[in-house]
């Protein structure tokens, strides 16, 4: 279940509650589902009891319950719990996963949005091309893209861009200076009211945030022509908690840094391209990253690590959707940064692929698969920025 299912199955429940007089309010246009602020509290969690406890007349705990009653028991949703005031905290099914990811896979380059993928793999355009400074050039450039897979129609008028710190070079000599791909990612990676910062050069290590991401893609692609050499194929399914080596649980040594302890990476089997060269020696966590990363990924453990990644994966298309109504393009490269971040954190916990002389297994393939799905997100928020998505580096 996407967290835009289970708004719908939440807003079904209001509207229940009012056609059968349990409830004297106006059924809202849409109900608004998000990870919540702190782990044990759910997979979701929605202020809805809250929003409706004034027009209702009645405490938004009675609210709550009202609604609670009403959502037990629905598909895809294992338990709801009453929070706080009136908090609903939501925790999803054991095939939600599994659902999730197949949805993904499915809708390939088209999940997202309506039109995702379709057009936005288009290079970004020359200087001069559109008025306005560099940084206004790329901007209203993704904007319009935003615009397309969120379903805006007729698009936005001028006065619909955010006024933006003006960039302090010109896009051809961003470019010329730093390539395409990292000129647009210091460009985009801003909020409005955020200066850009110019590196002096772009740094092809996991330091630096678009590096990561484009890595993160790469390495999936790696993942699953490892996994054809191996003779298996993704398919969605449960994924452990545990890495797989020999039925035994290995002790993983972490790596101690300014943010924390992460897992070392698993022992090496014969990965190709994007892994072993660059990971050994790139791949660090850095106190650099300001993205949002959810909550439950607090400690570096597999069942953390498995529900951040879902959350990010489940959360992208409204990601999206929020992205073109703030009208701030950061929003998609900031969790393009959080979702490569814990596909690695996951990855090095519980490793896609056999390893040493291991045989694949039902686990090896649900591991692919989610996978596959973290690289088709990466891949289709790289395209909507106009950015590459290399299947090597």
């Amino acid at each position: 279940m996407t967290p835009a299912e289970l708004s719908r199955t939440v807003l079904r429940s209001v509207r229940g509650a009012v056609e059968e007089q349990e409830l004297s309010v106006t059924v809202p246009a849409r109900i608004v589902v998000e990870p919540p602020p702190r782990p044990g509290c759910g997979d979701y969690a929605s202020n809805v009891a809250l929003q409706l406890a004034g027009p209702a007349g009645r405490p938004a705990r009675e609210v709550a319950e009202i609604l609670r009653r009403r959502l037990d028991g629905s598909a895809g949703i294992a338990r709801v719990e009453i929070a706080g005031p009136g908090f609903l905290n939501f925790t999803l099914g054991d095939g939600a996963l599994v659902a999730l990811v197949r949805e993904v896979l499915a809708q390939g380059d088209g999940y997202g949005g309506p039109s995702a993928g379709q057009s936005p793999g288009a290079p970004g355009p020359v200087a001069g091309s559109v008025g306005g400074g560099a940084r206004e050039v790329v901007v209203a450039e993704v904007l319009a893209r935003i615009d397309a897979v969120a379903g805006v129609v007729g698009g936005r008028e001028a006065d619909g861009h955010p006024v933006l710190v003006p960039a302090p070079y010109d896009l051809a000599t961003l470019i010329a200076r730093l390539g395409s791909d990292e000129a647009r990612w210091v460009l985009l990676r801003p909020a409005a009211h955020d200066a850009v910062r110019v590196p002096e050069r772009p740094v092809q290590r996991e330091s630096n945030p678009r590096f990561q991401v484009q890595y993160a893609y790469a390495r999936v692609r790696a993942l699953v022509r490892n996994a054809d050499d191996l003779g298996f194929v993704s398919e969605p399914g449960d994924v452990g908690l545990a890495p797989t080596l020999g039925g035994a649980t290995p002790a993983v040594p972490p790596t101690s840094t300014a943010a924390g302890a992460i897992p070392a990476a698993p022992p090496a089997t014969a990965v190709d391209g994007a892994s072993s060269a660059v990971r050994t020696g790139a791949r660090r966590q850095s106190p650099r990253h300001s993205a949002t990363v959810p909550p439950a990924l607090s400690a570096p453990s597999a069942p953390s690590s498995l529900q951040a990644l879902r959350t990010l994966l489940a959360t992208y298309p409204s990601v999206i959707e929020v992205a073109a109504r703030l009208r701030a393009p950061d929003r998609v490269v900031r969790h393009l940064e959080a979702t490569a971040e814990v596909f690695f954190r996951w990855h090095d916990v519980c490793p896609p692929l056999p390893v040493g002389e291991q045989k694949p297994l039902a686990v090896h393939r649900a591991r692919l698969a989610l996978a596959e799905a973290s690289g088709t997100v990466l891949a289709n928020g790289l395209r909507l920025l106009g950015i590459s998505a290399p299947a090597h580096l």
